[in-house]
């Protein structure tokens, strides 16, 4: 094998462990403004473990329970349980924190948009948070998170076609005219 050969090989085997390497570091530190991957991790509410939240509709109307999981999840909450509460005689919703973490509940709260919290243990329960809708409860309008930077190694940024901008989407969820739930 002559020089200029085995030269071109070790520029390249460089080149991919470099590759590997910055892969590897940019996996384990997020850049500012970033959302990290964790459910329930978004720094907006302050949490950064992963919280199971129950919502159960105690207010009658149809679809609470259900809008309420969704505008959970839209924020990273890991919503393990969704339905209809013991009786629907709740005028005010109400947040209960289980694990005994009031940071958690408030976090909760903050995204539906619930001002009443309380600690009620509950070691029997697999969560963290139940949420009991009253019948007053719209979603809170929160303004949405920023879709983070694509990372430098991510091939959608190559993907995309010419003339149209980083954050276009290709297609209106709101054109479609089918109720998706």
């Amino acid at each position: 094998m002559g020089p200029r050969i085995r030269g071109v090989l070790i520029v390249g085997v460089v080149l991919v462990v470099g590759a590997f390497l910055g892969s590897a570091i940019s996996q384990w530190s997020t850049a500012p403004g970033s959302v990290p991957a964790v459910p329930g991790s978004f720094p907006r509410f302050g949490v950064t473990e992963r919280v199971r939240v129950e919502v159960l509709n105690g207010g009658g109307r149809a679809g609470m329970a259900r809008a309420a999981t969704e505008a959970l999840r839209e924020r990273g909450f890991d919503v393990v349980d969704f339905g209809n509460a013991g009786s629907f005689d709740r005028d005010s919703s109400v947040v209960l924190s289980r694990a005994g973490e009031l940071s958690w509940a408030r976090a909760v709260a903050d995204a539906l948009g619930i001002r009443q919290v309380q600690v009620q243990p509950d070691s029997n329960l697999y969560l963290d948070v139940t949420v009991v809708l009253g019948e007053v409860w719209e979603p809170a309008i929160v303004e949405a998170l920023p879709d983070p930077e694509p990372a430098w190694w991510d091939p959608r940024r190559w993907l995309r076609r010419p003339g149209t901008p980083p954050d276009a989407r290709l297609a209106d969820p709101a054109a479609t005219g089918g109720d998706e739930s």
